[in-house]
């Protein structure tokens, strides 16, 4: 059977809108079927030539997300201690992450990998590559919480493992030229904030900078 957004597309663009991100996820067992159907799904996104640049590691292992969570810790501590944050503001700050990320019944490390993407000798080119393979990523990551809320899960999609990529590659074993981009969290809908965006006048243009489409 197939589908077409076409054929009913208040209902799936509300479907879309309905998502939000699970800030304070509530316990829920999750099923290593499910998120094997919502990864085969959101790897249908679009990629740059289409290369599919993204990797990904489930992790289930309780004792394995407190290590992780400890070695980034420990990177973290040395960026506040450098931002100037005294150390009952820097324990309170790591606490609060750490509590809150390990409300996850599991977590997705979504991770880059630039071995298919094209190779300039120039740095402008190469850059721009390396920006295309990340769009790729982004747009993985969007498919991959549409595909858990439609499974029912709630999720929560952190970039921590950006800010201390030497931890995380380091306690998951991943290959020197694979990035770690993001961690997602998976569990039940919970922590639900009202959504706040812009209105679309404030953040497109018509045909040039400035002038309004709506």
């Amino acid at each position: 059977m197939s589908f077409y957004a076409s054929e009913a597309p208040d209902l799936f663009l509300n479907f879309i809108k309905s998502r939000r991100s699970s800030k304070l996820l509530s316990k829920r067992d999750v099923d290593l079927s499910d998120i094997k159907t919502a990864l085969s799904t959101a790897i249908s996104a679009p990629s740059a030539h289409n290369s599919q640049p993204w990797r990904f590691i489930v992790i289930t292992d309780r004792s394995l997300m407190e290590r992780l969570l400890d070695e980034m810790a420990l990177e973290w501590r040395s960026d506040l201690q450098r931002d100037g944050y005294d150390e009952t503001k820097i324990d309170k700050i790591v606490l609060s992450s750490r509590e809150r990320t390990l409300r996850g019944s599991l977590w997705i490390i979504v991770c880059l990998t630039m071995a298919e993407m094209d190779r300039y000798p120039d740095e402008k080119r190469q850059r721009a590559e390396y920006v295309m393979a990340v769009q790729s990523i982004g747009s993985v990551i969007q498919n991959i919480l549409l595909a858990l809320h439609a499974l029912g899960y709630g999720a929560c999609w952190r970039c921590g493992p950006l800010f201390a990529q030497g931890p995380v590659t380091r306690v998951l074993k991943i290959p020197e030229d694979v990035e770690p981009q993001g961690l997602i969290e998976v569990g039940g809908v919970g922590g639900i904030r009202a959504m706040r965006r812009k209105d679309l006048s404030e953040v497109c243009y018509l045909n040039a900078w400035g002038s309004k489409l709506c």
